[in-house]
């Protein structure tokens, strides 16, 4: 038996467009992001998912929130699932970043997980509650599919963690996670595989 997790970043939102650091912040989503949520729950109306999940965040049950339509299924909340703060980043963008607290831009850049913002969560505390989160999935589904609607870092971390992949290489590994894509994986007794990456639901869409 194997159970199918797809991962999924939530829609675009509105510190998309500057690229700040939403983490913990609570932040909608834009209409551009809703149009991707509506792309999302037309590929989850035809996957056969048997659970949805999303984070706290309002921005994740959004986009949770048409496949939960148009699937039947509800959207389970877990804590597990937000995004990490980072603290002293939280609302800056990386030019705000460099000119406030150059040092702390340098050292993350060597090592995001080491030298994590100040203020802000331990990604290998976010990673632990991710795989305390999955491991308790996998006992209450053994087989199916599950979409999991979270977070960019918090996702890219996991993937780390079960793959067996340096952590304070995420960043590098995992440079990038499109919103709304299909990041599936499936998890076995032999371990963990990776089947598809940054897989758009709408055709040339992937930014």
């Amino acid at each position: 038996m194997s159970l199918h997790v797809i991962f999924v970043r939530h829609g675009e939102t509105l510190w998309h467009a500057e690229n700040r650091y939403a983490g913990s912040t609570d932040i909608a989503l834009t209409e551009h992001g809703r149009a991707q949520s509506r792309a999302l729950a037309d590929w989850a109306e035809q996957a056969d998912l048997t659970a949805i999940f999303a984070s706290p965040l309002t921005r994740s049950q959004e986009t949770a929130r048409d496949s939960a339509v148009r699937t039947g299924l509800p959207v389970r909340v877990d804590e597990r699932l937000r995004e990490l703060d980072f603290g002293i980043a939280e609302g800056l963008t990386r030019a705000e970043m460099h000119q406030r607290f150059p040092e702390h831009l340098a050292a993350f850049r060597t090592d995001p997980v080491t030298n994590h913002f100040p203020k802000g969560e331990n990604p290998l505390d976010a990673s632990d509650r991710y795989l305390a989160f999955l491991t308790e999935l996998q006992a209450e589904h053994h087989e199916g599919r599950v979409l999991v609607v979270g977070h960019s870092t918090a996702i890219r971390l996991a993937l780390c963690r079960l793959l067996g992949l340096p952590v304070r290489q995420y960043r590098r590994t995992f440079p990038f996670l499109a919103n709304c894509a299909l990041n599936e994986l499936v998890l076995r007794d032999g371990g963990p595989s990776l089947l598809t990456l940054n897989r758009p639901v709408t055709p040339g869409e992937l930014k």
